[in-house]
């Protein structure tokens, strides 16, 4: 899942790559967290920073996205390991490596290209099919099936909280209409027929990504590693989450709040920080990237 570019995986480009390896201040022989690997952008970067004594562990929910990344990675690194897992699953992973701390910890919450790109899963809204929206293939749960087994004010509700759109009742009573829903196609055209011309991108974009939202359970995966994640920073390491809407951003902020003012935590980022104009224009997605870092102090 790292950023969010629509550009084919084979020229994927990770999203404030120079921001993140500033931030996380590597040290050679330290052992780093990349939580959401996706096509292996960041995760490479951070490894040739790392010594023969440093260690990485990639992590993603998607499988995919794991040989993906295990082809943009060189594997015949001791100081690598890659799993197909949630990052919110972090303190079982570390267990299970038999590590009790790490020196930083990077997430790129979102889409990746591949997803983007993919023609069969449903994720973007110029690209017909299935309306599956799943990170993790093995989640019974698809965006289908939740748009057919929830009812009108369900619907409302779900395009409202999730997807911050105004327009949530008239959508979801054109969902209903419309029943069943069961392709991209279906549910863009139910969109474009409650929703004025000069708003149906941003409309869609924000349905959909409502729906993707509830199908993975994005806020609560978020809220679970949030609560933990601090427990396992060896003191002076980082954390780094790049965000993409103003829902995960919202999270972040509270969370490094609550641990600063616990003393736990130094916010290294008052505000947060967004890709050069540079970036913006060569790569269209991280202009909605918004990166926050912290250091551990105690």
């Amino acid at each position: 899942m790292a950023d969010t570019s629509a550009q084919s995986p084979s020229i994927h480009i990770p999203v404030m790559p120079e921001e993140v390896i500033s931030f996380l201040d590597i040290q050679e022989n330290g052992i780093y967290v990349d939580g959401t690997c996706g096509l292996g952008g960041h995760s490479k970067l951070i490894l040739n920073e790392l010594s023969s004594d440093g260690f990485l562990i990639s992590i993603d929910i998607d499988r995919n996205a794991i040989e993906l990344c295990k082809n943009t990675i060189d594997q015949k690194s001791s100081g690598f390991h890659i799993e197909k897992n949630s990052y919110s699953s972090l303190p079982n992973i570390l267990e299970d490596l038999g590590i009790e701390k790490v020196n930083g910890i990077l997430l790129d919450l979102g889409l990746s290209s591949m997803q983007l790109a993919s023609n069969d899963r449903g994720f973007s809204f110029t690209k017909d099919s299935y309306l599956d929206m799943r990170f993790d293939q093995s989640n019974p749960i698809k965006a289908a099936d939740l748009i057919n087994k929830s009812n009108e004010s369900e619907l409302a509700d779900i395009i409202y909280h999730y997807g911050e759109e105004r327009r949530s009742r008239a959508i979801a009573k054109k969902l209903i209409q419309a029943a069943p829903i069961t392709n991209v196609q279906d549910l863009v055209a139910a969109i474009k027929s409650s929703t004025p011309p000069q708003r149906r991108n941003r409309t869609m974009a924000r349905v959909f990504q409502a729906f993707r939202i509830v199908v993975n359970k994005e806020l609560e995966k978020l809220s679970e590693f949030l609560s933990k994640y601090a427990d396992y920073l060896e003191k002076g390491g980082k954390i780094i989450i790049i965000s993409f809407h103003s829902l995960e951003d919202r999270l972040v902020k509270r969370n490094f709040r609550y641990y600063s003012e616990k003393g736990y935590l130094k916010i290294l980022t008052k505000k947060p920080v967004v890709a050069s104009e540079t970036e913006r224009n060569s790569n269209s997605k991280s202009r909605s990237a918004k990166l926050r870092c912290a250091e551990k102090i105690s």
